[in-house]
């Protein structure tokens, strides 16, 4: 079984510091949080970036500043977020594309986001996918429902992404696909033969999907962006403490935590020089 992959989702679209204080907004705070996940484990950051009164932005120079500090202190894989926030449109949300980080996000379809719809027509698929493979960007395949994984795999016959791939697994969100075991199964037997997955549990859904994960050779996401809570009532402190519990879980199950270049050779990614 590879090493586990552990990312870090530091700050999402939505989540605010009125939410748990110590939600991150400005670049120095976002790449701290980094740094202290990736002290703790995590090979990969997941980025979203926020202006200073804490409302998304898909400002390239925003993460540009972000990518930044996150390399001066640390090796880690960067993933930029193409989802943005719900309503931006799509030249907004490609914009960190240009940036050529490592990795970024390509959610497959659109699904109901709570009281939100998450928008992504196949139209838009195609563009942000194309926009990636010019500008040499690997896409991480965000799966919020079961038949995303078919537009994935359409998308590879129309040359437009390669497979295998990564997958991403968002799950729990209300509305869109549910956060219990046998969805999680039912996901990782859809996929392109190969293929690498992490899961992304949203809220209490986190602990018992990432230890699935870890049994099964699959890798996970945590984060503020998904949860904002340690336990039933009790907040995270830091984004470095979901990290270490993971890690902590890997070590336990017998599972060892990935480099940033053991995580480069699991998805394929060429060699950090």
């Amino acid at each position: 079984m590879d090493p586990l992959i552990i990312t870090v989702a530091p700050v999402g679209a939505e989540v605010t510091k009125e939410n748990n204080p110590s939600v991150p907004y400005t670049p120095e705070e976002i790449a701290e949080e980094c740094y202290r996940a990736w002290n703790e484990g995590a090979s990969l950051a997941h980025i979203h970036a926020r202006n200073p009164d804490g409302t998304s932005t898909q400002d390239p120079d925003v993460y540009a500043r972000i990518i930044e500090l996150v390399k001066a202190k640390t090796d880690m894989i960067v993933q930029v977020s193409v989802g943005g926030a719900v309503g931006m449109t799509v030249q907004e949300r490609v914009g960190p594309v240009s940036l050529k980080p490592e990795m970024a996000t390509l959610t497959c379809g659109t699904c109901n986001f709570g009281d939100d719809i998450f928008t992504n027509s196949i139209p838009d698929i195609e563009f942000f996918a194309k926009a990636m493979k010019e500008h040499g960007v690997m896409p991480e395949f965000e799966i919020f429902e079961a038949g995303m994984i078919e537009t994935a795999k359409n998308l590879a016959k129309k040359g437009l992404v390669e497979l295998p791939g990564h997958f991403d697994f968002v799950m729990g969100v209300p509305g869109a696909i549910p956060g219990d075991p046998r969805s999680l199964m039912h996901l990782v037997e859809m996929l392109p033969a190969g293929s690498t997955w992490t899961v992304a549990g949203i809220g209490r859904h986190e602990l018992p999907l990432g230890t699935m994960a870890i049994v099964l050779g699959g890798h996970v996401r945590v984060g503020f962006e998904d949860n904002i809570y340690y336990s039933r009532g009790v907040k995270a402190k830091s984004n470095a403490d979901l990290v270490a519990r993971m890690a902590r879980l890997a070590e336990e199950l017998g599972r060892k935590v990935a480099t940033p270049d053991e995580a480069r050779k699991i998805l394929r990614l060429p060699r950090k020089q």
